[in-house]
């Protein structure tokens, strides 16, 4: 039996599963209870390829770490990789299946509704493969035809044999942007924003001395009130967003880029942000991101600091310092490419300089309330069989 050891290590080598054998686990893979794709060299693995019809997606390893290769080289999501191929190597069989070929099709075994799933060595060539056919949600062979309720397990051929294994596998698709590390910028302590648009009456700048402090308009008017309420999505602009895919080679002037909206945010740590933000399509915007700015290197003592106190601070700002600046080399390596974000975090950038002020009011009520027929009088309610 193969005993996989929790742990498998994504590197510049390959993936490794720390494994043990027992004497008992050269028994078939096709017996009900056994190991679906018995025992591998983890560390000679190289890639990952998925291939479903004319859809493929391949996750490799190169000297930077492990890339997807339909995203430009973006980097994959090591977590969900690693998740993936262990799983894969924990797969037992429920049952075998004796099926004949003509009946492959009904198991989506063959043709292009089977998910080929193939972990490669450096040199291409499969380690270990196998396909994925159709989803089981009774975990038995009478669900063959069809049947309601959750997926819970999976047909699966590798070479003549077909089994069926109790996970759906819902993860192995051969779409890129399920592989990718969708880790993002991330504000922390916004102190200053500012929104650029084309029409120079729509932007706005807006400032605070701290995280705690109210925001304050740079060129308000006589009679203008900010809303408070509308001004509490500022404090924590792009604060964990993600993104969901990536444009390449993007056409500017096609996505809005070239004359784009642009947010700049500056944080109490010294980082600025600068966001365009191109034409909507569909749910999403496409958005390009610059990071800079200098962290302060020294520390500034405090009023009443104990001398006792100093090497602990100093520790703890050498440290924060060392944090920022990985920080800052790590989002400023995003500025090459292309984003696609969500519209609910994009759109809290997209405010206009008219959106900060509390509404104004009219007779009778808020802005925008009809005059209600017949003035303020209430007509009574007249119930059946009333006189």
């Amino acid at each position: 039996m193969l005993l996989v050891v929790a742990a498998l290590v994504l590197g510049g080598g390959g993936l490794w599963v720390l494994r043990q054998r027992s004497a008992g686990f050269e028994r078939s893979k096709t017996h009900m209870g056994g190991s679906l794709l018995g025992a591998f060299d983890g560390a000679s693995v190289a890639a990952v390829r998925i291939t479903q019809g004319s859809n493929s997606v391949n996750v490799v390893s190169d000297p930077s770490g492990w890339v997807v290769r339909e995203r430009g080289n973006y980097p994959a999501n090591v977590t969900d990789l690693a998740a993936f191929v262990r799983k894969l190597a924990e797969l037992k069989v429920t049952r075998p299946v004796k099926v004949g070929a003509s009946r492959l099709p009904m198991l989506q075994l063959s043709g292009d509704g089977s998910t080929l799933v193939e972990l490669l060595d450096a040199s291409g060539k499969p380690v270990k493969s196998l396909r994925l056919g159709k989803q089981s949600t009774r975990g038995g062979e009478d669900d063959m035809m069809g049947g309601g309720g959750m997926p819970d397990g999976r047909y699966v051929q590798i070479g003549d044999a077909i089994s069926l294994i109790n996970d759906p596998m819902g993860n192995a698709q051969p779409r890129p942007e399920n592989w990718i590390a969708k880790e993002f910028i991330k504000v922390e302590q916004p102190v200053r924003v500012e929104i650029l648009y084309a029409e120079p009456t729509n932007s706005f700048s807006l400032s605070r001395t701290n995280e705690f402090a109210e925001w304050v308009l740079s060129d308000a008017k006589d009679g203008e009130s900010l809303d408070k309420n509308k001004l509490f999505a500022f404090n924590s602009l792009m604060s964990g967003p993600s993104f969901t895919d990536l444009v390449l080679n993007p056409d500017l002037a096609k996505l809005g880029l070239d004359k784009p909206t642009l947010a700049r945010i500056g944080t109490a740590s010294g980082l600025v942000y600068e966001i365009k933000i191109g034409a909507p399509d569909g749910e999403s915007y496409p958005v390009q991101v610059a990071v800079s700015g200098t962290p302060a290197r020294e520390r500034t003592p405090g009023k009443d600091e104990k001398p006792e106190d100093k090497e602990r601070l100093d520790k703890e700002f050498k440290d924060k310092l060392a944090k920022l600046d990985e920080k800052l080399k790590t989002e400023q390596a995003l500025g090459k490419w292309t984003f696609t974000l969500g519209k609910w975090t994009v759109e809290p950038l997209l405010k206009k300089r008219s959106d900060l002020f509390a509404d104004k009011k009219v007779d009778g009520g808020p802005a925008g309330d009809e005059p209600i027929p017949g003035g303020d009088a209430v007509l009574p309610l007249k119930l059946p069989g009333a006189e």
